[in-house]
């Protein structure tokens, strides 16, 4: 038998018990970065070898979403357990902590379960923690997101570059190091390691090697129409916001500049993952060590006239999210399941044999995992703000907003969402089947901080 199965058969028989007989987790999580990754084929420019390596290994979920389209709130939800409807953590600002209580998070119930438990960089919004859930963290003093000198945003979307930007004056390089340090060592004991890679977030800057394979003569811009908007209610026209960044984008004449940025950054990102993958492939955890990637929510570039996340469309709530369970993920699979961020924390528990908190919403995909083609009749939902949600499955989104506008979307036929048919009378059921999944209740939405 597989060592990782006999290792999951005896963690779920043994409880809380032989914390040495568990499997191993490394986590990966990436800010900011979208759907334009090789193996999605959603942008063929896009050169992530690393990220693509990793899904020819696993499971990779091609119908991913996040729970929440921002930094903040999209991680109190999938490190925390509770959507945005139930936490109140609706929008950047929501301080994370004033929604989870210590000993609440994921990283928490493998300490408790007697697991190394370690991470580096962005796990977290603004890389912070609760040190009471963790074994070590590394010290992010001193370090800078995106280079000495480089303001977060002094090169927002490419508007100065940074001709002398190394690879190791981003902090990635060091959370990067942290981890590998950790995987190269041989333990006895089961570790929890997160590695939390900062890029590809604003500022749009990586050393300039990674801008090669982008000529900027070659750039394409993504699949647009002018008109796009014109169907879409006042609710969602307005969390667009095409007079803000697209405007700007329009008369400055640098929308390829940005897109040739964002994909040079995301090629930075790729290249650290694949250091990581390097340090476990050729360590001594590889046969025993379960791999998670995700990537806190999508990013629009120009679609919709919408730039940034923010919004309840497709670029701003698809993911990348990849799963390696030796013995169980089949290598190469995909599963076009409509799945969202949430289900990470319960799989992780599940396959580590340890107790699902009480707290916890989303839904482990663990069938998914052992037959990636598995019957599934869960959508996945993303929260932007109370009363805004948006419902996915393998062929629709549903969305209504706030004030009850809708819009509808046959995404197996308009994968860019170009026509909206909310208000098409012959899918008047299937919007009324999508939107008995939208919350009954929602707790009140503060002010952001």
């Amino acid at each position: 038998m597989n060592r990782i199965l006999t290792l999951l058969l005896l963690a779920s028989l043994a409880g809380f018990a032989n914390a040495e007989d568990r499997p191993n987790v490394l986590f990966i999580a990436i800010d900011d970065l979208n759907h334009w990754v090789g193996h999605l084929g959603r942008n063929a420019q896009a050169k992530t070898p690393n990220i693509d390596r990793l899904a020819e290994m696993g499971v990779a979920f091609t119908n991913a979403h996040t729970a929440v389209p921002a930094c903040e709130p999209s991680r109190c939800a999938l490190m925390g357990g509770r959507r945005p409807w139930t936490s109140g953590c609706y929008y950047n600002g929501h301080k994370w902590r004033e929604h989870q209580a210590p000993g609440e998070g994921l990283s928490a119930q493998f300490l408790k379960a007697g697991y190394y438990v370690a991470g580096a960089g962005k796990i977290y919004h603004s890389m912070a923690t609760y040190p009471e859930e963790w074994s070590e963290y590394m010290d992010s003093k001193g370090m800078h997101g995106n280079g000495p000198g480089v303001d977060k945003y002094a090169g927002y979307h490419v508007e100065k570059t940074f001709p002398d930007l190394k690879d190791e004056d981003i902090v990635d390089w060091h959370s990067a190091d942290y981890c590998i340090e950790r995987l190269e060592k041989d333990s006895d004991e089961p570790f929890f390691l997160a590695c939390g890679l900062y890029k590809p977030h604003l500022a749009f800057v990586a050393p300039r090697k990674y801008y090669e394979n982008f000529p900027l003569e070659e750039i394409d811009l993504p699949p647009h129409r002018e008109d796009d908007l014109d169907d879409i209610p006042g609710a969602g026209v307005k969390m667009a916001g095409p007079d803000k960044d697209h405007a700007k984008f329009l008369k400055s004449g640098r929308w390829k500049a940005a897109i040739q940025s964002y994909l040079a950054t995301c090629a930075y990102t790729d290249m650290n993952v694949g250091r990581v993958l390097d340090a476990l492939e050729n360590g001594p955890h590889k046969e025993d060590t379960i791999i998670v990637l995700w990537t806190d929510h999508g990013w629009s570039l120009g679609e919709k006239q919408h730039w940034r996340k923010f919004a309840l469309w497709e670029e701003t709530t698809r993911t990348p999210l990849i799963w390696v369970v030796p013995g169980m993920t089949e290598a190469g699979s995909k599963s076009a399941r409509p799945v969202d961020l949430m289900s990470i924390y319960p799989t992780l528990c599940e396959l580590a044999g340890l107790e699902i908190p009480s707290h916890v919403e989303g839904t482990s995909i663990v069938p998914l995992l052992k037959d990636p083609g598995a019957k599934w009749n869960l959508p996945a939902i993303t929260t932007h703000g109370r009363g805004n949600h948006a419902v996915r499955t393998e062929t629709h989104r549903y969305i209504r907003y706030a004030d009850g506008s809708e819009e509808l979307y046959h995404n197996a036929e308009d994968p860019y969402e170009w026509t909206n048919l909310a208000f098409n009378p012959e899918y008047a059921s299937v919007k009324a089947k999508m939107a008995e999944w939208l919350p009954k209740e929602e707790v009140p939405q503060k002010k952001a901080k």
